[in-house]
């Protein structure tokens, strides 16, 4: 198993490379980061220098969207950074939550999704793409090389993933919806004819090692607000208690009571006092370090391939080497 870190780019963004850094010392293979320009610090540029000052880390967005930036512009920065670094990036790309949202606009839809992803990847790897109806291909790119991750709750973007992704970013740690959605992503692909095996699975939540649980779970509470932001669209979009979405994942979002995104994935958001311990603690890894293992064992068992580490709490340092000593020298490789 793989182990990534995730971090908001808040300033200064030298603090950012170097929890980076520390990552990489401590076994991370993958450095992650949000990506909403509004609420933090604009990623690629920070990525340079993650990459300047790190040696094997992969580094990308969880997640981008299609609407924020032209596609070849994406496409370009990425291509940019691994021309510079060796291929060392990973595009996670959604419909766009926060990104979308507090610069006024709706998330984007599937369809315009799919086709960024297939767009995206092959101008990146220097093939030739329509980009607005029109052929754009960029000449200097040379062996390029951008896998492409794409992050889904509902059934239609499972679905999509599938279909088109390199990767299935799942941003929470239920063992019984891991099983779900990877199935679903999994049946995705068989039906579309491709090798279901050739996706990689990555689990995405916060971890926080502790014996104080209580306190762990206070500081970690966030998580469930940012999902239920998602959660909610489904609700919206299938009713609430449509076969389509299981009910382990929407029933909690009855009593969420709107959303204040200047908190976003902030511990102590005041948005998330609807979550409840029980999807803390289902949602994310708490404990001391044996308990962290046994979930990712567990994950690891569904067939989870990485798990990202969400860093939003007041242990960063901690989280990141108490993973290095404990957790990733029992589950890695």
């Amino acid at each position: 198993m793989d182990f990534g870190l995730v971090l908001q780019t808040d300033p200064p963004a030298s603090q950012v490379v170097s929890l980076m850094k520390r990552a990489e010392r401590n076994g991370f293979r993958y450095g992650w980061t949000f990506d909403s320009a509004v609420l933090w610090q604009e990623p690629f540029v920070i990525y340079s220098q993650i990459l300047a000052n790190t040696q094997k880390l992969h580094v990308g967005p969880m997640v981008t969207n299609p609407g924020t930036r032209t596609w070849e512009v994406t496409a370009s920065t990425f291509a940019t950074l691994n021309d510079m670094f060796g291929n060392r990036t990973v595009c996670g790309i959604g419909r766009g939550d926060s990104a979308m949202r507090v610069a006024g606009r709706a998330p984007n839809t599937l369809a315009r999704l799919g086709e960024a992803i297939e767009v995206i990847r092959d101008l990146a790897e220097g093939r030739e793409a329509l980009v607005d109806g029109n052929p754009i291909k960029i000449p200097w790119i040379k062996d390029g090389k951008l896998p492409v991750w794409m992050a889904a709750y509902g059934p239609k973007a499972l679905a999509l993933a599938g279909q088109k992704a390199d990767g299935f970013i799942l941003q929470l740690a239920d063992l019984y919806l891991t099983e779900w959605m990877i199935k679903a992503v999994r049946r995705a692909a068989v039906e579309a004819g491709r090798d279901p095996d050739s996706i990689t699975i990555c689990v995405a939540a916060p971890a926080y090692v502790s014996e104080d649980v209580a306190h762990a779970r206070d500081q970690c509470r966030w998580f469930g607000g940012m999902v239920g932001n998602h959660v909610a669209d489904l609700v919206s979009r299938y009713g609430e208690h449509s076969s389509m979405v299981p009910e382990e994942l929407t029933e909690y979002v009855k009593a969420r009571h709107g959303y204040d995104y200047s908190h976003h994935g902030r511990a102590g958001n005041p948005s998330t006092d609807f979550v409840p311990d029980e999807i803390v603690d289902r949602f994310c890894l708490l404990g001391p370090a044996e308990a962290h293992i046994e979930k990712l064992r567990a994950l690891r068992d569904l067939g989870v391939d990485q798990f990202a580490l969400y860093n939003m709490h007041d242990a960063r340092e901690a989280a990141i080497d108490a993973y290095g000593q404990y957790v990733i020298p029992a589950l890695a490789g």
